[in-house]
């Protein structure tokens, strides 16, 4: 007998049809004999609802009763969820996020869990109950309401399993596992049977939506494994776990993107020590995440300082460049507000060369210019003009083979 946390997002509780097919999906687990606890987000679209009504009412939000409002739709779920499976004859019971006892620190809207009780939910499971928890929220050390910030009822059920020690973390949502790359872009996508912790965090930083950055660095660090399931079909989805696991070891994995990207250059700025920890101070201190940074030197001790932000604080991050180019006496300032961010992810790239080497010249080869270029020890990104975006992901993904069952890297003797 397993113990199994699993977690249905915003579209797979969408309506009262798709929860009564997620109550069927819950009682099918326990009539295999598993013990099931359930993860809810709030129904498709209600969180944006929420938000849209605080929004109308105000622009500045009071940060706690903001977390008491959008909150509230996963108790929705979560309640309707508990309805539907004792309706069909199998005890269930609901509990919130403060309920339960899932303690946070106090920042309010993009809370960090820092201690999962499991009393509650050992007692309910003892006696025979399925328990059905609303993601996405907890409480802070004075029993105020927290939030997780988006997705982050991924979040909610990774604690949860890694405090139960359960055996997997489901994740079901409206795709049946991870793609090659967005299959709603490409077509040809392929679903990835298995992937390593540190690849689905970098995929998940760079744009893909499957699963929630911090669900994935949790369950690294608990050595949880996940695994991403759809709702309306079945299949074994993509298994998410240590790479020393992986079966079946790829040169690349996938490509991942965002289309909300802006890019900014800063021209003439004097070079002296100390000037580019000035700029990103300022930058920062206007609460601005800086992703992709690049420096040429240019003439007479100057350089040119470029950097990458996401498309909805390209506005602000322009008000602090311009107040930083009259400071410096920069010559010009140079911006691109419709750029995307492009990155071929794969394990390995540690040990197999010519991989950047293909990307660019496939890029190349179809007249995508590359302004930016960034690289990890798994991970290549660039940064191209909007409008060539899905060309070049079509292009990349040819060129390794993507849309082709995954091969086998070969290992050398010594590996």
């Amino acid at each position: 007998m397993a113990l199994i946390v699993q977690k249905y997002g915003g579209s797979s509780v969408g309506n009262l049809d798709r929860i009564h097919h997620v109550a069927e999906k819950v009682i099918k687990a326990r009539q295999e004999g598993h013990h099931v606890i359930v993860v809810v987000s709030a129904m498709y679209g209600e969180t944006d609802r929420l938000i849209r009504l605080a929004n109308a009412l105000t622009q500045h939000h009071d940060p706690r009763e903001y977390d008491v409002l959008i909150s509230s739709g996963e108790q929705v779920s979560m309640a309707l969820l508990s309805m539907a499976l004792n309706a069909k004859n199998v005890p269930a019971r609901s509990f919130t996020g403060p309920q339960i006892g899932i303690y946070t620190d106090n920042i309010h809207t993009k809370a960090r869990i820092l201690e999962v009780k499991t009393e509650v939910i050992t007692r309910e499971l003892e006696q025979g109950r399925i328990v059905v928890i609303a993601g996405f929220q907890g409480v802070n050390d004075i029993g105020d309401i927290t939030t997780l910030g988006r997705g982050g009822s991924d979040t909610t059920a990774v604690a949860i399993a890694a405090a139960l020690k359960a055996d997997e973390c489901q994740i079901y949502t409206d795709v049946d596992g991870v793609y090659t790359t967005d299959p709603h872009v490409l077509p040809e996508a392929r679903l990835i049977p298995q992937i390593s912790f540190e690849e689905m965090l970098e995929m998940s930083s760079l744009g893909a939506k499957v699963l929630q950055m911090r669900s994935v660095e949790l369950a690294s660090k608990h050595n949880m494994p996940i695994r991403v399931l759809s709702t309306f079909s079945d299949g074994a989805g993509t298994l998410v776990t240590f790479e020393d696991k992986i079966m079946h070891k790829r040169l690349v994995s996938g490509i991942a993107f965002s289309r909300e990207e802006a890019i900014i250059s800063l021209s003439g700025v004097p070079r002296r020590l100390g000037v580019e920890g000035h700029i990103l101070t300022k930058v920062s201190q206007a609460n601005i995440e800086i992703d992709m940074i690049a420096q040429n030197a240019a003439i007479e001790d100057k350089s040119d300082f470029t950097f990458t932000v996401h498309r909805r604080e390209y506005a602000k991050a322009m008000k602090v460049v311009e107040e930083l180019a009259t400071e410096f006496g920069a010559i010009s300032i140079k911006t691109n507000p419709k750029v995307a961010k492009l990155s071929l992810v794969g394990i390995g790239m540690r040990s197999h060369t010519g991989v950047a080497s293909t990307m660019f010249k496939v890029l190349g080869l179809e007249g995508i210019n590359i302004q930016m270029i960034t690289t990890s020890e798994i991970k290549i990104s660039v940064v191209v003009d909007e409008t060539h975006l899905e060309r070049g992901i079509r292009a990349i993904h040819q060129a390794f083979e993507l849309d082709k069952p995954h091969q086998t890297v070969k290992q050398s003797f010594f590996e």
